[in-house]
């Protein structure tokens, strides 16, 4: 990596260009040659002018202006017709480039753990992967010909100098380094390190964003403004005040002198005229070739502005292809060498640890417990113990720092990932659907699944007044600009898809997050079903679903703090004992209304759970 940051961002792009690396190349050096050919009428107009004053006042004899016409005509055709290729050029590399930017990134996500999206936000990864990569094309496609062709137009006045009169040529100089200066000290003032603070801002912005977005019927329920979304408001400030910095304390000046020096030109060439004119011997000769400058003057702020757009966009690819390279190098899978086979469906935590990134205290410690082949085990405790961490460990969202994780006797980390993820259907708490048929959300799980076998999914989810209230059945499509379901509605969608696929491992998080006691009878049906004959690891906080596992595992601060059956931790009177007594009071929990006010108060229950 060192290697690739010292060549620097331009070729570190070009490499994502591949077999059209070649073009950019082409491009530049045909823009290059379009400027070239662009200061061809320039000297033409040199031409007519030393040919009219050489005859004046008898203009009639100044018989090659036409040819001079017609070739400056010419030349400006050449020019156009050349940088027209050359942008054709450079469009071809940039395209590739901005494409497989994307395409490598999204990739690589394929084979990054699961749980990189919970810890890297969708708004911030959609900004990295297409805004990051579309701000790459307009540097490669006009920027950098554009720059060439700067450049050479640079080198060319110094030839000029020599062909024409090179006192004049300084005084366009001046104001020529007088710009190059205050573009120095806007980018130099500005640096790699500012560029990184504006992505920054733009990330953020574009997360905070998109959680505002989908947490708009909250905000309207309450009648809240966009400035009770406290974290997209600072976010929106943050960006506000770094523009606010750019345009202010970096720009202001250095921006004003480059303009003003490379649009005043004349401020250096009429002085310079007047002190040299009365001693010139060929007027006429001298006039011209004021002629010459005060013409070709007029393109060198366009030049000038490039030069100034390339340093910026420089800096801000630079930092945009950090951000994709972050993502083209986030950690992977590891693969082992030689793959395991799994031998029963069973499921086994042996001195597992884990910290999630960023975070100081271990979310497991030394945790073990073991799963019997098609038993279920229902993980119970405080929320932020490690339940759901624990699930997540099964299908690999992450690999434990310490101990193992194994599934039918083999560590997961030593199975085959498709093997593995065939092996092990999971519903959590905060899937969605996708914005297609219903049939299609079901087949999910097994894409060459029939139509029959969706059915039967369906029917064994309880899903069948799902079906039967939806305008086009199975063939209904949901979200945006279809039926719209209810949490708990979701909830038995995904179960059905958990049934289709068939694998002999579930794991179950919250199921029953979202639903009703209608739908949460249901649920618990379609478990039922699910579980039949397979190996389940379940997790609950509403503790009347998991009274029939088979062991019910305590879990509080990373660590098994009690198991066994409900009966026997009842018995144990320890921490699920008290859960389960808080349990009985919030369920029975109603609205009383006294003679003078209403109160709530719980009512004891008869016995069970009402």
């Amino acid at each position: 990596m060192k290697g690739k940051k010292e060549r620097g961002s331009i070729s570190q792009l070009l490499d994502y260009a591949g077999e059209r690396r070649p073009f950019a190349y082409l491009g530049c050096a045909l823009s290059a040659i379009s400027m070239l050919l662009g200061m061809g009428p320039y000297i033409c107009i040199w031409f007519v002018a030393k040919e009219l004053l050489a005859v004046a006042p008898q203009w009639e004899m100044a018989a090659g202006c036409t040819q001079y016409g017609w070739l400056a005509l010419l030349f400006s055709a050449a020019s156009l017709i050349v940088y027209l290729i050359a942008l054709l050029c450079t469009h071809l590399a940039a395209f590739k480039t901005a494409s497989n930017m994307r395409r490598r990134s999204a990739e690589h996500l394929l084979e990054v753990p699961l749980g990189y999206f919970e810890s890297h936000a969708s708004g911030a990864l959609r900004r990295t992967i297409d805004g990051c990569a579309g701000e790459t094309e307009t540097l490669l496609a006009h920027n950098l010909p554009d720059a060439a062709g700067s450049i050479t137009l640079i080198l060319g006045m110094f030839v000029t100098f020599a062909i024409f009169d090179w006192r004049l040529g300084l005084a366009c100089f001046v104001s020529i380094v007088i710009s190059l200066i205050g573009i120095s000290m806007m980018m130099g003032g500005t640096g790699a390190a500012f560029m990184q603070r504006y992505e920054d801002s733009l990330v953020a912005m574009n997360k905070t964003g998109t959680e505002y977005v989908r947490g708009i019927p909250v905000l309207k329920v309450f009648q809240q403004t966009v400035f009770s979304f406290r974290v997209f408001h600072e976010s929106i400030n943050a960006y506000s005040e770094i523009a606010r910095e750019y345009a202010v304390d970096y720009c202001r000046v250095p921006q004003s002198v480059a303009v003003t020096a490379i649009n005043g030109v004349v401020i250096f060439l009429i002085p310079t005229v007047l002190f040299l004119a009365p001693d010139e011997q060929d007027l006429g000769l001298f006039l011209a070739n004021l002629t010459f400058y005060a013409v070709f003057s007029a393109i060198i702020p366009t030049s000038m502005l490039r030069l100034m757009f390339l340093g910026k966009m420089t800096q801000m690819a630079g930092v945009s292809l950090e951000r994709v390279s972050a993502v083209v190098h986030a950690p992977v899978l590891s693969q082992a060498a030689h793959t395991e086979t799994m031998q029963d469906n069973g499921i086994v935590f042996d001195h597992v640890s884990y910290t999630y990134e960023g975070a100081t205290n271990p979310a497991l410690s030394d945790l073990s417990f073991e799963i019997e082949p098609a038993s279920t085990v229902a993980l119970v405790g405080p929320s932020g113990g490690g339940k759901t961490t624990c699930a997540s460990l099964v299908p690999r969202f992450w690999d434990p720092d310490e101990g193992r994780v194994l599934v039918g006797g083999a560590d997961v980390r030593n199975l085959d990932q498709s093997q593995l993820m065939d092996s092990v259907a999971f519903v959590f708490q905060g899937n969605r659907l996708f914005r297609t048929s219903l049939l299609e959300n079901v087949r999910a799980a097994k894409p060459g699944a029939t139509r029959e076998e969706v059915v039967q999914a369906l029917s064994a989810a309880r899903c069948e007044d799902i079906v039967a209230k939806l305008p086009d059945g199975l063939d209904t499509p949901l979200g945006a600009g279809g039926a719209h379901l209810s949490g708990g509605e979701i909830q038995r969608v995904l179960l059905a898809r958990a049934i289709l696929k068939d694998a002999p491992i579930v794991v179950l998080d919250e199921a029953t997050a979202f639903a009703d006691p209608e739908n949460e009878l249901l649920i618990q049906e379609a478990m039922s079903k699910l579980a039949a004959g397979r190996t389940v690891l379940m997790i609950a906080h509403r503790l009347s679903t998991v009274v029939r596992a088979d062991k019910i595992i305590v879990i509080d601060q990373g660590r098994v703090r009690e198991s066994g059956s409900h009966h026997e931790l009842l018995a144990q009177d320890g921490l699920y004992a008290r859960m389960w007594a808080d349990y009985e009071r919030a369920a029975t929990w109603r609205i009383a209304r006294s003679s003078k006010q209403a109160t709530t108060q719980p009512v004891q229950p008869a016995g069970g759970v009402a």
